[in-house]
């Protein structure tokens, strides 16, 4: 008995030993659902998300969510405010749009607006003032490859060009120039779901191949397209049927890290049902089904969340 007693706490402390990463996906609005996720993850567990994990990563709307979490030490319940409908309007003031596509030479959102609603919750601070490593994912297209911004590589990259950069989704957003002078646009381009650039990341931090992983989605597109269909499709045809969607969708990281490192990689997300696929749709009804689509989240995924971060309901 004694033996099993011993066997079971060095089990656990190996397992304790394990840095945790929190990678958040970018899906637009739909990143309201990884914050209501989030927020039931605190209300149960006791403990704030910036207390849970060593490591935060994002893309996109996971980006600024990520930032939130850790620059400020936003509380989930907290940055659900954020995610308001008025500030979801501010954030997606026009530039120039018409109707025909063909005829749009701006992109559809300008930055100023939105970098003013930032500015109220940032100011200037500075990644590199974060207390936890945190890194977002970038593109950078003058130099043709992705780029992570982080707090331990970056010394002077504003949080507010970092947030601005993550998520310059292209057609939507302006490419960002940040303070070194690069030129960059939305992660998404490169892995929309950040999971395997954070165990990278964390890796390397760290120095130790002792980590675990646990990865929150904004949901996945199940609209079925017609192959035969698609054959004939233009620009018009693959802009109408979400091609920026399909682009931001890939499996690809997700299932090679399941395969590196197994058991200690959790992944939380689900196809996106009564939810407009658009990443801009922050209408009452949209908020309120992806919010829907978050508690269900956790309703599925309760047990397994609390198994995978070694916690109890009591804490």
């Amino acid at each position: 008995m004694l033996k099993e007693l011993l066997n079971l706490f060095k089990s656990k402390k190996l397992e304790d030993d394990h840095k945790l990463v929190l990678s958040l996906d970018g899906g637009g609005v739909r990143g309201l659902a990884t914050v209501i996720f989030l927020k039931e993850l605190e209300k149960i567990s006791g403990k704030k998300i910036f207390d849970l994990f060593d490591f935060f990563i994002g893309t996109s709307a996971g980006g600024l969510s990520a930032m939130h979490l850790v620059i400020n030490k936003t509380s989930a319940n907290d940055l659900e405010d954020f995610w308001s409908q008025d500030n979801l309007a501010m954030s997606m003031k026009g530039s120039f749009w018409t109707k025909n596509f063909f005829l749009t030479t701006k992109p559809k959102y300008n930055n100023e607006s939105r970098t003013e609603l930032l500015e109220r919750y940032f100011g200037n601070k500075l990644i590199s003032d974060s207390e936890k490593p945190i890194a977002v994912l970038s593109y950078d297209v003058e130099d043709r490859k992705p780029r992570v911004l982080s707090s331990y590589n970056d010394r002077n990259i504003r949080v507010i060009s970092a947030i601005n950069a993550t998520s310059a989704a292209p057609l939507y957003y302006p490419t960002v120039q940040v303070e070194d002078g690069s030129w960059l646009i939305d992660g998404g381009v490169v892995a929309n779901n950040p999971c395997l650039v954070g165990y990278n990341e964390a890796r390397k931090y760290f120095e130790t191949e002792k980590i675990k992983v646990f990865s929150v989605g904004t949901g996945m597109h199940v609209k079925n397209l017609s192959g035969e269909d698609s054959s004939t499709w233009g620009p018009f045809g693959w802009l109408a049927n979400d091609i920026l969607g399909i682009l931001l969708e890939s499996h690809a990281d997700h299932e090679i890290l399941k395969d590196l490192i197994g058991k200690d990689y959790l992944r939380i997300n689900s196809a996106a049902e009564n939810i407009n696929w658009n990443l801009d749709d922050y209408s009452e009804k949209n908020l309120e089904n992806i919010k829907k689509m978050g508690l269900n989240w956790w309703k599925n995924n309760s047990e397994n969340v609390f198994t995978f971060l070694n916690l109890n309901k009591n804490n």
